[in-house]
């Protein structure tokens, strides 16, 4: 049997299957990295370092594969590898790190500009709420986005990472006769709350709280239930004073202005748009996390102490007005410090918080 030759391919045909080879062996389009090295000071369990790392990087890696033109290699860098807590707003100003949470609550002066959930205790423990308004706060006052801008550092959003804050205690501290003589372990701005009753604070972050109780520099520290859960604090504070003091915003997530200024606009707008996404997932866990985190304390041999309503309106009340204080500071600097004290307090009355103490009315 004779097999039947089949006709040769025209020289064309050649050609376009070669070609089309050629092309199913290249990439649809070539793929730009961009490498960013994220930072803070705290380790990765911490709430809102552990939600960067299983919430923001893979949503934006996602939204990034969308088209495939861009892919960021992230360099993670936490708990110290490249700066300390209180060393994250250098870092990221000298270009150590590109992005990184800012601890505003630790910066003293220099995040003055955010602190007016700081200077309004007893006022909120809703998160989000906060949260939302500062943001709404930072695109309306120019000060607070150029406060960044001064160190070299674009202002994406900030972030509430606790419900409120509590009193945790090596003694038993039941009233606000119990809180004298205390010295007190605290994240800054929050200091201002001891003295009117008698006790004193120690500025440090939190990190290094379990071990000032521990070594006896302090008595107690001003944290709240999830932090104390997660770093253990039942074991040399096991007393809770619940006194519902507040929830405020204590974290920023920034960029480098520099690499900034050199990223592509659609990477910029995932970069922002998720960060939204993150600044309200962080706030609806710590939330959700609140009650949970005091049945775990109570587990782990903590006692819950609640601070009788009486006392509490007593210890609002005898506090100076540091709210309108930290607002003339600012406008002495031309800063709108009233203004942005009236449209916080203004948010908090339209949500109808249950407001102690009309800070901006006084």
């Amino acid at each position: 049997m004779k097999l039947k030759a089949f006709p040769s391919l025209r020289p064309a045909c050649i050609a376009a299957a070669a070609a089309w080879g050629l092309l199913a062996m290249l990439p649809a389009q070539a793929q730009t990295t961009i490498n960013l090295t994220a930072i803070d000071g705290y380790p990765p369990k911490s709430l809102w370092i552990k939600e960067f790392i299983d919430f923001y990087i893979p949503e934006v890696d996602k939204r990034l594969a969308k088209d495939n033109k861009f892919k960021i290699r992230w360099n993670q860098a936490w708990g110290g590898q490249i700066a300390k807590p209180n060393g994250v707003l250098e870092g990221i100003q000298k270009g150590l790190g590109d992005i990184g949470i800012v601890t505003t609550a630790i910066y003293g002066d220099k995040m003055n500009i955010l602190a007016v959930a700081y200077a309004t205790p007893f006022v909120t423990n809703d998160p989000a709420l906060v949260s939302r308004t500062i943001d709404e706060m930072a695109a309306r006052y120019p000060a607070i986005k150029k406060t960044f801008a001064s160190y070299n550092q674009v202002y994406l959003t900030n972030s509430v990472v606790l419900d409120t804050y509590q009193v945790f205690s090596k003694p038993v501290v039941k009233d606000l006769a119990g809180m004298k003589g205390l010295k007190v372990a605290g994240a800054g701005f929050n200091l201002r709350y001891l003295a009117p009753v008698g006790a004193v604070g120690v500025s440090g972050p939190l990190t290094g709280y379990y071990n000032q109780v521990q070594t006896g520099v302090v008595d107690a520290a001003m944290l709240w239930p999830e932090a104390a859960a997660t770093f253990k604090m039942a074991e040399v504070a096991p007393n809770m004073l619940k006194a519902d003091i507040g929830a405020v915003n204590t974290k920023v997530l920034t960029v480098n202005a520099d690499v900034w200024a050199k990223l592509p606009p659609e990477v910029k707008k995932i970069l922002q748009d998720v960060a939204i996404e993150y600044r309200d997932l962080l706030a609806k866990i710590a939330a959700e996390e609140g009650v949970a985190s005091v049945a775990a304390y109570k587990k782990a041999g903590g006692m819950v102490h609640e601070l009788p309503k009486a006392e509490r309106t007593k210890w609002a009340r005898n506090l100076p007005n540091i709210a309108q204080q930290w607002a003339a500071g600012l406008d002495k600097d031309g800063a709108q410090g009233t203004e942005m004290l009236k449209y916080y307090m203004d948010a908090m009355r339209a949500a109808k918080q249950p407001i102690e103490r009309q800070w901006d009315r006084e």
